[in-house]
């Protein structure tokens, strides 16, 4: 526990304030805080802050508040000067001549943290009014909020000093009330109070929280202080005699090492309590209470002896977690005691091991105030852990850099907060950029994403977002992401739930080609057969499927062949012949069926057979055969680079192929463009493929150094189609080479 020095107005006599900041400090570092104190009375003069309090007054306070944290010499001066900026030019390059770069860095820190306190401000009166289906998101930004206020600082002290600061600034409206403190003690409960907490500053958390619900809550404020009959001095005497009597106790029993601390429960706290069990302050039996902390777990229940032995247990208020944690392994013995002046008082006995846990582990002291859960993963958690450490240690480091080695160890660096234009706060990894943080603001604003700007700024969306920024998407009325964003290589995608948005997003557009290519499928058969009014989910019945797309998707990947579909119109069996033959037809692609294809294996008939992938025959392209074990003969052209592997190797399984008399439909080719990359060059190349009538089945775009290559499938019904079609887009201004691939 900290000890804290109470408010300026005790402190009339500057000389007497400058002999308690200098407690504890250096010559050298005394005679800094003299030059600071100089300064600072010359540089604020009679300036006011929005609060209306006095510049000086509140910096002279909060830096008596700092020296009761006992941070060092630096966070001391930087107290004293956190407003030099604000009125001075070049404020921060002046202190760090004058003072150091500690003492720079820390008020630059300050500056940066009260540029959020509108953000802070907003949302603290948003979640005083919103309504209950909206409370959870609320809670959640803020809570966000008190994390980027941690990730944006470089030095903990800087977060000490801001709370310092709201302290003070609260001692003032309790001396002089202001409209301000009612929405400055909000912000003050939803965001500063519970970091106090976090970080283990258990006094300016109470102070925070008692003065705050002072102003939120007056009248319920002014009866609680009335049931506590008795002064704070009083019950803190007692808490201390109680104290004393216990350590005897516990000594005299051979109970040795233990620790017995203790304090008045505060205001605050009590309503808390009053309002979670739903009682009346007679029914708080912890408004004063003990803590004892032994070696070894059978030292908890002789100390739970004692303290029954030494004061008479209340029915039904002891709780054994030792036995029985908690769901988060929460560990302790709670009791609570009548004492002889008729008031209670609540004992926790728990170990060393149990305290650390506790206080630092899953079970930490703040989750368990807060209502929380705490998550294995929640790696900031473990942050804040240490950073409670670290405040422990600083009595223990003698040099304060060794200090802040220790807490840039600990620093939020695996998150950055930005802000949406709206003010809305979106935490993400370190290394997401704009594309990233459009996909994690709504899927379809990821979608739509063609441009960003950061703090006003047009950025490349692959920069890298850093916390605090202002990120705004550029959207278009249409469309979809690019290809180019599932490239590592750019760096357009860091988080793996965006790159699973973009993958789910073409996944989605090839289901629906596929869906048309089996729609088209069907409807030239019924238009075929002159059966354009039969029941397409008859159809799908008849072939065993419980929906129609389930056809549509079955008939464009070739799981169902036309004769099946002939058959299931007409609403007979198919043959057995048939049937084989329809066994030996199933394709993996549909260019594959021989019939379709017209081709012609020679001495061999309904022979299985299959484009080759890798150079997309077309007629009349002179092919040739190549059986392969499994799947047929493989039909490739005769200048194919894979074929020659082949035959080189198994010269024997090569067969003669040539086209057939009805070798119509469609067939796959791959199209090389290499271009000097402009604006509306993939549209220009989309026109002209349009207008030939080329339906395109995959697409792929790289764009680097003014340089375009894309590359295309497309299905072609000619050779003559494609060398039209070849000739149309060389002439595409821009284009340097346009090549079947």
């Amino acid at each position: 526990m900290v000890s804290v020095t109470h408010s300026v107005a005790a402190q009339s006599d500057l000389e007497h304030s400058l002999q308690t900041l200098a407690e504890g400090l250096a010559a050298d570092d005394v005679a800094r805080l003299r030059q600071a104190v100089d300064l600072a009375q010359a540089v604020y003069d009679d300036r006011r802050l929005g609060s209306d309090e006095g510049v000086w007054d509140h910096a002279l306070g909060m830096a008596l508040i700092v020296a009761g944290l006992k941070l060092d010499a630096d966070a001391r001066v930087a107290a004293l000067l956190f407003a030099v900026p604000a009125w001075l030019e070049r404020g921060v390059a002046l202190l760090e001549a004058d003072f150091g770069s500690g003492v720079a860095r820390l008020v630059d820190g300050i500056s940066r943290l009260n540029r959020l306190r509108p953000i802070a401000r907003g949302f603290a009166a948003q979640a005083a009014t919103s309504s209950e289906k909206n409370a959870q998101e609320t809670k959640a930004q803020v809570e966000i909020l008190r994390k980027m206020l941690l990730a944006t600082v470089e030095d903990i002290r800087v977060v000490l000093l801001r709370l310092a600061s709201r302290t003070q600034t609260l001692r003032h409206f309790a001396a002089e009330p202001d409209d301000l403190r009612v929405p400055v003690a909000r912000e003050t409960l939803e965001l500063y109070s519970p970091l106090a907490n976090r970080l283990g500053v258990w006094e300016l958390k109470w102070e925070l929280e008692d003065l705050a619900f002072r102003f939120l809550h007056p009248e319920i404020y002014k009866d609680i202080a009335r049931h506590l009959d008795e002064k704070r001095g009083e019950r803190e005497l007692f808490i201390s005699q109680a104290t004393n009597r216990l350590k005897s106790e516990l000594a005299a029993a051979g109970v040795l090492n233990a620790e017995v601390s203790g304090r008045p429960k505060h205001i605050y706290s009590i309503w808390n309590k009053m309002r979670r069990k739903a009682v009346d302050f007679s029914q708080v039996y912890d408004v004063r209470a003990l803590r004892v902390i032994v070696d070894e777990v059978k030292d908890c229940y002789t100390t739970l002896s004692i303290v029954h032995h030494i004061w008479s247990p209340i029915a039904h208020e002891f709780d054994d977690y030792i036995a029985h944690p908690k769901g988060n392994d929460y560990r302790s013995l709670h009791t609570a005691v009548h004492c002889p002046d008729g008031r209670a008082l609540e004992v926790q006995i728990r170990t060393r091991d149990m305290h650390r846990h506790a206080e630092l582990g899953v079970a930490a002291h703040w989750r368990y105030k807060e209502g929380g859960r705490a998550s294995p993963e929640d790696r900031y958690d473990e942050k804040i852990a240490r950073l409670r450490q670290l405040i422990v240690w600083r009595d223990e480091v003698a040099d304060s850099s060794d200090w802040i080695r220790h807490y840039k160890q600990a620093a939020f660096d695996e998150t950055v907060y930005v802000l949406t234009p709206q003010g809305r706060v979106i935490d993400l990894p370190r290394g997401a950029t704009p594309v990233d943080f459009a996909y994690r603001v709504h899927t379809d604003i990821g979608h739509r994403c063609r441009g960003a700007k950061v703090d006003g700024a047009l950025v490349p969306l692959n920069t890298q977002l850093a916390t605090g920024q202002r990120v705004e998407i550029v959207l278009a009325k249409y469309g979809g992401p690019s290809r180019d964003w599932l490239n590592p290589q750019l760096g357009y995608l860091f988080t793996h739930r965006s790159r699973v948005k973009v993958r789910q997003w073409f996944a989605a557009v090839a289901q629906e080609e596929t869906l048309a290519e089996g729609r088209a499928i069907v409807g030239r058969e019924l238009q075929r057969l002159g059966q354009s009014g039969f029941s397409i989910d008859d159809l799908a019945t008849r072939l065993g499927f419980a929906q129609a797309d389930d056809l549509f998707i079955a008939l464009a990947r070739a799981k169902v062949s036309l004769r099946q579909l002939q058959a299931a119109l007409r609403g007979g069996e198919t043959a057995p012949e048939e049937q084989a033959a329809d066994e030996l037809a199933v394709r993996e692609q549909r260019d594959s069926d021989v019939a379709e294809k017209g081709i012609l294996i020679v001495g061999v008939d309904r022979l299985l057979t299959q484009l080759a992938r890798c150079c997309k025959p077309v007629p009349p392209d002179p092919i040739v055969g190549f059986v392969t074990r499994g799947r047929g003969v493989s039909v490739h052209r005769v200048d194919c680079s894979n074929f020659e592997n082949m035959r080189n190797m198994h010269p024997e399984r090569v067969i003669e192929t040539s086209w057939g008399t009805k070798a119509d439909g469609v067939f796959a080719v791959d199209i090389v463009i290499e271009a000097r990359d402009r604006q509306g060059l993939l549209r220009d190349v989309s026109d002209v493929l349009s207008r030939e009538k080329i339906n395109l089945i995959a697409v792929n775009t790289l764009s680097r150094q003014g340089q375009a290559r894309m590359g295309f499938t497309a299905e072609v019904g000619s050779i003559a189609q494609l060398n039209r079609t070849l000739a149309l887009l060389h002439e595409v201004p821009g284009v340097v080479e346009v090549r079947r691939a």
